[in-house]
C-alpha cells in the first residue's frame, strides 16, 4: 500500500486517506487535494496556504464512478495560515480507488480572465489487477 492509499487510522480498516502530492506555485499558493473514505462515505478534502496577499477562488471537484461529480467552491483567504476545504460527505458508489479529486486555484479578477494559478489532484488509483480488460 503506497504512503498515500493507506488507512486514516491504523485500526480502521474501512478508513482511507489518499493524496497527491503537494503542488506549489511560485505565485505563493500551495495544495494538496486528497480523497477520503470512512463507513461507507467518500469525499474530497484539499489543504492550502495562500501567500498571494489576495484572496483566491477556489473549486473543489471529486469524481466518481458512473460520471457522479460534486463540486464545491471555496474562498482561500490571504495568510499565510493552512486551510481546508472539503466537499458534503456522500454514499459510496464503489471503493475508494474509484473516486478522484482535483482543486483548481484562479487569481481575483472576473472569471474569464482570472488566471489558473494552481491545479493540485489526488494521486490516481492503478486499474484493479483483477479487473477484466479488453
Amino acid at each position: 500500500m503506497s504512503e498515500f492509499d493507506r488507512p486514516a487510522d491504523p485500526g480502521g480498516v474501512s478508513d482511507v486517506t489518499r493524496c497527491g502530492p503537494e503542488v506549489v506555485a511560485p505565485e505563493g499558493v500551495e495544495a494538496q487535494t486528497c480523497v477520503m473514505a470512512r463507513g461507507g462515505e467518500t469525499w474530497a478534502r484539499t489543504y492550502y496556504r495562500n501567500t498571494t496577499g489576495e484572496e483566491l477562488r477556489s473549486v473543489l471537484t471529486l469524481m466518481g464512478p458512473g460520471g457522479r461529480t460534486v463540486e464545491l467552491h471555496c474562498a482561500p483567504t490571504a495568510h499565510d495560515e493552512p486551510g481546508s476545504c472539503e466537499t458534503p460527505h456522500g454514499a459510496s458508489a464503489d471503493k475508494p480507488s474509484a473516486y478522484w479529486a482535483v482543486a483548481e486555484f484562479v487569481g481575483a479578477g472576473p472569471v474569464q480572465e482570472a488566471p489558473l494559478l494552481l491545479r493540485a489532484g489526488s494521486d490516481r488509483a492503478s486499474a484493479d489487477p483483477g479487473a477484466a480488460t479488453g
